[in-house]
């Protein structure tokens, strides 16, 4: 093996031993390669203890800390039988010189065995040493006399003493059961103990590349040009993750030229104004890597197509100014959130996956990764990341998808940074699509329709990952276009662009965050108030957290609840509501009575309680007539109500006896609903038909886009052009009519999908 280089690396507390193996002729494995594993011992025996090891050779191949402290007992050992002298102390025991030559051939095989193969080859050392002492036993139980005798015995004892210190060590009691059979020699035993994570020198993310051993295969995908494994296993409720994305599987060359690109791309450190437009800043960075990456290829004279070249140009990207494999992982729909913990370089990210719910991952961000999208974020948002400000909210929008971005670090997590990546939904949530999913039924579809188009004041509640962001969201999609709409967010969350491009009329307002200590940001008390100012809009609240409660509720009292005031806000109940708004932030009970709906939102577990689903739990009705606590007095009345055994949202007898003060209000001000209880809730049963129909007609003709905002809002608005030319022309609200006359109009623009006339 030619000379070797070698670093130490002090990372934090840890102790990294990285290889420069780019002289060697094979790519470095020390499960395959026992010239390899020697090496690695025998360094580690000189230098002691490390925690990680990493071999070079255009990639790094990293062993993690519980694979390092196996070769790190073998090395320990390696170095106590050479500190002790053991063949020395040996030969001074013997008696005299025909002792020493009964076993000097003995002694020379010993030696051979500790100095050459215990280094590359620990575990069939041990069972060659095994062997020699089970035939010596033999050997010396036949010599009991004899010159030899007394040498054969302590030769016996010294490798029983030998055999029993190898025993202790855990690559030994790991491969115990894996004996029976084997082969010395045979590297395949190694595989079981060493598996390295790799990370091509342009990137810093380590990955797992190879499949779990003990994994079951449950599910895989292409996602793109990256393949998608879920695995689970026998002994463990958490899945694994797996993915093998395209800038793992290049070839040498291809790795050479993208480390190359790297390092004259990242000579250029973008501004805050560039970040600003994260579109254009990509588009900038893309043109310039294809033709760096054409430049270098040409210099290397290697041939690459014109689709290879865009395809690194768009992992270089993704590597400079992007969040690497963060993109990735966002790329996929199915993802819902990812969570990067401290301290990097040691554990595994995580995500949670809409089918298989929480699940390990094959990735490992190191902490060049988490400091360079914690610089990127500082850039985006424009707010601080320091000891001062440990905390930091903010939004990205990438190619493949929005995501909110949560970010802590010292003195609130003294282990470093971590990340909570929240994935958006690249398009809008509807109602329809809510009821595919089972949060709601199309009977709750159609009250919620009937109570935003009644222009009332609702809340949406629930705990972290309850989908109370999305469900406000589809509130948007029931508003009629004609309207004018406000949001306020601290982070944008709400698919404001999305419904622009839609043909909303909806304006953004981005206030400061409820833990914000500096910055020229507006409050959100501010923002709220400013609205106010703007005409007559609706309001949505991206969260209720603090003091902006106060200028919400004066908002909805003084003129705002012309139109819809939505929101969200963390409780768990109608009454957690009114304690957090109440108790905890100081708005008058008085003014909570401006809230006439609440919507409770939650994650359920399901049978066996490994996986979780969202659901709504309650739509209740905020009632006026109480002074003291509403919910001694019967303030709270549910419409709405979640059975656990039928897994529905059923209606209780307020709604279907038509004793609910808020759907009388809103009837109160339409011609033909006034004081007619049938007629409202023949009004929301039509709604909840056509809602039904849109999702029974997307599984029939496998068309999923028919519960898509865009068709939603199509639906929505021949719904409502229906109900006011049919209500002209004979006078009344004909509800049979209305639906026969959508459901021709839903064959007629289905048909026209399926002849490639619309959303081609």
């Amino acid at each position: 093996m030619p000379q070797l280089e070698y670093a130490l690396i002090r990372e934090g507390e840890e102790k990294i031993l990285r290889f420069n193996y780019d002289p060697y002729p094979k790519a470095p494995s020390i499960e395959d390669d026992p010239l390899v594993m020697g090496n690695v011992i025998e360094t580690i025996a000189e230098v002691g203890f490390v925690s990680r090891i990493i071999l070079f050779q255009k990639r790094d191949f990293e062993y993690d800390y519980a694979q390092t402290q196996l070769l790190v007992e073998v090395a320990t050992f390696l170095r106590k039988i050479i500190k002790e002298k053991y063949l020395e102390l040996f030969r001074s025991v013997l008696d005299g010189s025909t002792g020493l030559r009964c076993i000097a051939r003995k002694l020379a095989d010993f030696q051979q065995l500790f100095y050459d193969q215990l280094k590359g080859d620990p575990i069939g050392a041990y069972v060659v040493l095994k062997r020699i002492a089970r035939e010596e036993k033999l050997r010396a139980d036949i010599m009991v006399e004899g010159r030899c005798a007394a040498a054969y015995a302590r030769y016996t004892q010294l490798l029983d003493n030998v055999l029993a210190q190898m025993e202790n060590m855990r690559i030994i009691q790991g491969a115990q059961q894996s004996l029976a059979g084997y082969k010395v020699r045979d590297r395949e035993i190694y595989r079981s103990f060493f598996s390295p994570t790799i990370k091509p020198d342009f990137l810093f993310t380590r990955l797992q590349a190879q499949y779990p051993l003990n994994g079951i295969e449950t599910d895989s995908y292409q996602m793109e040009d990256t393949e998608v494994t879920v695995f689970a296993f026998p002994d463990n409720v958490v899945n694994l993750y797996h993915i093998i994305p395209p800038e793992f599987r290049l070839s040498e060359d291809e790795y050479e030229l993208l480390d190359t690109a790297r390092t004259i791309v990242a000579e250029h450190k973008p501004s805050r104004e560039e970040f600003i437009d994260p579109e254009r800043l990509r588009e900038v960075f893309f043109n310039v890597g294809r033709d760096l990456v054409e430049e270098l290829a040409g210099n290397k004279q290697l041939e690459l197509s014109e689709e290879r070249i865009k395809k690194l140009a768009e992992i270089l990207v993704r590597y400079t100014v992007g969040f690497g494999l963060i993109e990735v992982l966002l790329a996929d729909e199915r993802i819902q959130d990812i969570s990067v913990n401290s301290p990097q370089g040691q554990v595994t990210l995580f995500v949670v996956h809409n089918d298989y719910g929480e699940c390990t991952t094959n990735i490992i961000p190191t902490r060049t990764d988490t400091e360079s999208w914690a610089s990127k974020l500082r850039l985006v948002s424009g707010r601080p990341l320091d000891e001062a400000n440990p905390i930091l909210d903010t939004e990205i929008i990438l190619p493949v998808a929005r995501a909110r971005v949560s970010v802590i670090t010292n003195p609130l997590n003294p282990t470093g940074l971590a990340y909570s990546f929240r994935r958006h939904r690249d398009d809008p949530w509807t109602l329809p699509l809510f009821i595919k999913a089972k949060m709601l039924n199309p009977l709750a579809a159609g009250l919620i329709s009937f109570l935003v188009d009644g222009t009332r004041t609702l809340l949406v509640t629930g705990t972290r990952s309850s989908g109370k962001t999305s469900l406000l969201g589809s509130l948007l999609v029931e508003i009629m276009q004609k309207y004018r709409i406000i949001t306020i967010e601290d982070t944008l969350e709400l698919p404001s662009d999305a419904l622009r491009k839609l043909g909303y009329n909806i304006q953004s307002m981005k206030v400061a965050g409820a833990l914000a200590k500096v910055g020229a940001e507006v409050t959100a008390t501010d923002g709220i108030r400013a609205t106010l100012r703007l005409g007559d809009s609706a309001l949505f609240i991206g969260e209720v957290r603090s003091q902006e409660a106060i200028a919400l509720y004066e908002a909805m009292r003084v003129g705002a609840a012309a139109n819809v005031v939505a929101g969200t806000i963390h409780a768990e109940s109608p009454y957690g509501v009114y304690d957090r708004v109440v108790n905890d932030i100081g708005v008058p009970r008085t003014s909570f009575k401006a809230t006439d709906i609440i919507i409770v939102a939650n994650p359920i577990r399901l049978q066996g309680g490994l996986s979780r689903a969202r659901r709504i739990l309650s739509i209740t009705e905020v009632r006026k007539q109480w002074e003291e606590d509403p919910l001694l007095e019967g303030g709270f009345v549910d419409l709405m109500k979640y059975n656990v055994e039928t897994d529905q949202l059923e209606p209780t007898s307020d709604l279907l006896n038509g004793d609910s003060e808020v759907l009388k209000t809103i009837a109160a001000n339409i011609r033909g609903l006034a004081g007619d209880w049938d007629a409202v809730w023949d009004n929301i049963l039509l709604r909840a038909k056509t809602k039904e129909a849109l999702v029974q007609s997307a599984t029939k003709h496998k068309m999923d886009l028919l519960l898509e905002a865009r068709f939603s809002i199509e639906s929505n608005n021949m719904l409502h052009n229906l109900m006011k030319k049919i209500q002209e022309d004979v006078g009344k609200f004909d509800s049979d009519r209305i639906f026969f006359e959508w459901e021709e109009w839903l064959k007629r623009a289905i048909k026209k999908v399926q002849l490639g006339e619309r959303y081609a």
